[in-house]
């Protein structure tokens, strides 16, 4: 008899873009992504950082003042689109903890990204998340809050 108590495919990826997101060396935000084929691939991968070459140590955390982190941090979702490598995106589906900022959607929608999952919308009354979610709906991109009954994940490096 098989076992019941594993996990959706949703909390699977979701785990997988939370997971990503510990790679991020933003002291504030960590946001991870994930994107996933039709029949349920992994296609890709991404989290919040600085851009490959531009060293963590060297560019601003900050996130006030006249020297911030916002011109240079390069988010999750779009991360994972640029590490896709050229994949076809078409109709994917991306997971990802924190809603899309509007530059994110776009790269989503311009992608063929077809569906957003995600954890928490802690934006939703900026203006870039209402202007995602208008992006977002003209584009016919579907946007869904994962709705799971778990509440963490335990992952373990030691044999029991």
């Amino acid at each position: 008899m098989k076992r019941s108590n594993y996990i959706s495919w949703d909390e699977y990826f979701m785990g997988v873009s939370l997971l990503a997101a510990k790679r991020s060396k933003d002291p504030n935000t960590q946001v991870g992504a994930c994107i996933v084929s039709s029949d349920n691939i992994i296609l890709s991968t991404g989290y919040n950082g600085f851009p490959i070459g531009c060293s963590d140590d060297e560019f601003p955390w900050a996130r006030e003042g006249t020297d911030t982190k916002y011109r240079f941090v390069v988010h999750a979702e779009l991360n994972a689109i640029l590490n896709s490598n050229g994949k076809s995106l078409k109709g994917a589906k991306i997971y990802v903890d924190l809603f899309p900022c509007n530059e994110c959607a776009k790269a989503i929608i311009q992608s063929g990204i077809k569906e957003v999952v995600y954890l928490y919308d802690k934006y939703a009354d900026s203006e870039a998340t209402i202007a995602s979610k208008r992006m977002l709906d003209a584009a016919g991109v579907k946007y869904t809050r994962l709705e799971t009954n778990i509440d963490s994940l335990e992952l373990s490096f030691k044999k029991e």
